[in-house]
């Protein structure tokens, strides 16, 4: 059973929202203090936040940044604003996926599953694995170099597990996304390029630059 921290306001939805994810299995418990949001997750320590973006006081935004300050916990979107734009913005936030309302229970349920399983069955076993003089350390999601641990959001660390476990060979874009997603069939491109993006700057504001190489028409790989 996992513990998942609602942060939506209407009430009709919140409760749908609720009743679903329990009947995966999940603990559910909807934000009561919209001023006070990041309070709340640090009380209830929820392995997964779904978050809106239309919010009293404070947009999703903001609260998804407040959180990233705190936590690498998942956070999925949940919002009617799904223009690529919001979704890009999302992401790039901090976000590891959105989901557009109005919300299809069944489409819910498998990608909040698929999140949560991804991000808990990482498997910890094994030496780390290394490139460019940094050793990719699965078990607390961090890349080690030069002394520095430098942290990673899940999709972040699953996209450097996938590359690593192909070194030297292009990875497709499609394979990517159903290594990330489990299908592509919901998830927008952009998503992908987004990830990959921010993971990038990240690695280069702490001094590995060009790990992952992008392959025109092809995909992505690490030498």
């Amino acid at each position: 059973m996992y513990r998942i921290l609602l942060v939506e306001d209407d009430f009709a939805l919140s409760s749908a929202i609720e009743k679903t994810l329990s009947d995966y299995g999940n603990e559910v418990r909807t934000i009561s203090d919209f001023r006070n949001v990041t309070g709340e997750f640090t009380e209830y320590q929820p392995q997964l936040v779904l978050l809106d973006i239309m919010l009293p006081f404070y947009n999703g935004y903001h609260w998804c940044s407040e959180i990233r300050k705190l936590s690498n916990v998942p956070i999925v979107f949940i919002s009617s604003a799904s223009d690529n734009m919001n979704i890009v913005t999302a992401i790039g936030l901090g976000g590891d996926d959105f989901i557009a309302k109005p919300v299809d229970s069944m489409v819910l349920g498998v990608k909040v599953q698929a999140v949560l399983r991804r991000t808990y069955e990482i498997s910890e076993a094994g030496s780390l694995p290394e490139f460019h003089g940094a050793k990719l350390n699965s078990g607390d999601a961090s890349v080690i170099y030069d002394g520095k641990h430098i942290e990673l959001t899940k999709n972040e660390l699953r996209i450097l597990q996938i590359l690593l476990d192909n070194k030297g060979r292009i990875v497709s874009r499609d394979n990517l996304m159903n290594a990330l997603w489990q299908s592509d069939l919901y998830v927008e491109e952009n998503t992908l390029t987004v990830n990959v993006a921010r993971l990038r700057k990240k690695l280069s504001e702490n001094g590995l630059t060009d790990v992952i190489v992008t392959k025109p028409g092809s995909g992505y790989m690490i030498v």
